[in-house]
């Protein structure tokens, strides 16, 4: 963009820019907390603050005044940083026409379980999460075996990281196949099993079709990627699909901060490019999330199988696997309506902790300390390379997963915020 002249001014959320009479009355708006990285340099009688932005813009602000310039960089620092959610914009946010109802979600669990109540009476909603107490990341409400009761709920929740149970994350009419998420089993070094754990799993086989299979898919990396004694496929069906074992962990925060690095830098030649976005992973990510997820739904679709996805603690890859298997296999997912419905469900109401997720992500840590910011809700990317694929499958463009990324990070409304139903 060309440059533009005018008075700053910093608000308690925004960041403006009236350009003044002689160019456009309009004021440039920037959400503070859309900035990830800030930068200044002082010279003479003035002073630059670059800011670098969490949708990989960058804005350059040349301001008359050392002094005015250190002053804005730290006002500017300070409210993009603010750690508690009830200072963000939107709690304060009264657009006009706004009315509050009584409704938290669009897309309530009840809604979904009656969809799922006319193709079988397999499953129940249980509510026994009703005060969280259960597991704290999941929904007041999931859909379970009909053939399980609560108290083998809770039991299985004690056995599994965070207390994720498997639940039902899509039931595939056509075969008569489910998807099933959780986190990791703690099995521990003496490999410990649950009866009620297993029993859940088995009822899932024993409400599905004759001959159905079991397959677990692991998205956890390193040691802890192994077949334990939980496993559904050895104490089960010995169902198996060749390739399920491939992991699809969620792209780290340092293969986004090398892609940001390589997109910010313009004097770069196509081959040097090329090496960058290769060396930094990302691509990888996408094609291991995406080849995943379809042999997921390949094994739903062709070969009758039950699948379960779990990882360590069930909130990254597994929600990405789920989301794009459902993508993939389930047409109304693919509208407008139904992919809003998808998010809710699959990443806000299922305990995606975007609080933490969505934290500085290009600024380089400064120490090797184990991080909680990777984009996981970033990788959702995915999507835009399923629509380049069959462009006309999808009801919804480019725009849409934009506006999904940019509200991910910084937006007037309260959607993403927090790290689950039971904080927001």
């Amino acid at each position: 963009m060309p440059p533009l002249r005018g008075t700053l001014c910093v608000t308690g959320h925004h960041l403006l820019l009236s350009p003044g009479p002689q160019a456009t009355p309009d004021l440039w708006l920037l959400l503070l907390r859309s900035v990830d990285s800030i930068e200044k340099r002082v010279a003479g009688d003035a002073g630059t603050i670059t800011l670098r932005c969490k949708d990989l813009r960058v804005l350059q602000l040349d301001i008359e005044g050392v002094g005015a310039t250190l002053d804005i960089a730290r006002s500017i620092e300070a409210l993009s940083s603010l750690e508690s959610v009830i200072t963000s914009f939107p709690f304060f946010y009264r657009p006009k026409g706004l009315r509050l109802g009584e409704a938290w979600h669009f897309h309530p669990p009840e809604r979904y379980y009656k969809r799922i109540a006319r193709e079988t009476r397999a499953w129940r909603l249980s509510e026994e999460n009703e005060d969280f107490s259960l597991c704290p990341s999941y929904p007041r409400a999931v859909i379970v075996p009909r053939a399980v009761d609560d108290d083998a709920l809770g039991r299985s929740a004690r056995f599994r990281q965070g207390g994720r149970f498997p639940v039902l994350s899509y039931y595939h009419a056509p075969s008569g196949t489910v998807l099933l998420r959780s986190s990791q089993p703690l099995t521990g070094a003496q490999k410990r099993r649950c009866t009620e754990d297993e029993e859940l799993l088995r009822a899932v086989l024993a409400e599905a079709r004759p001959g159905a299979r079991g397959v677990i898919v692991d998205t956890r990396l390193g040691p802890g990627r192994q077949t334990g004694p939980h496993d559904w496929r050895r104490h089960r069906d010995q169902g198996r699909l060749p390739g399920l074992e491939t992991a699809a962990p969620a792209p780290g925060e340092e293969s986004f901060v090398h892609l940001t690095e390589a997109c910010g830098d313009p004097e770069q030649s196509m081959d040097h490019w090329l090496s960058r976005l290769d060396g930094c992973r990302w691509l990888s990510h996408v094609k291991e999330a995406l080849s995943t997820a379809c042999l997921a739904a390949q094994g739903m679709e062709w070969e009758g199988a039950c699948i379960l996805v779990h990882g360590a603690e069930g909130t990254d890859s597994t929600l990405l696997v789920t989301s794009l298997a459902q993508l993939i296999l389930d047409p109304l997912s693919r509208t407008m309506a139904g992919f809003q419905e998808l998010i809710e469900r699959e990443w806000i109401q299922a305990g995606h902790p975007f609080q933490l997720r969505c934290a500085v992500l290009t600024r380089p840590s400064p120490t090797p300390v184990p991080s909680t910011r990777h984009p996981s809700f970033s990788s959702s990317w995915t999507v835009w390379q399923l629509g380049r694929q069959f462009p006309l499958s999808l009801e919804f463009g480019e725009g849409m997963l934009l506006a999904l990324f940019d509200h991910s990070y910084a937006s007037p409304f309260g959607t993403f915020l927090c790290n689950s139903e039971k904080e927001r």
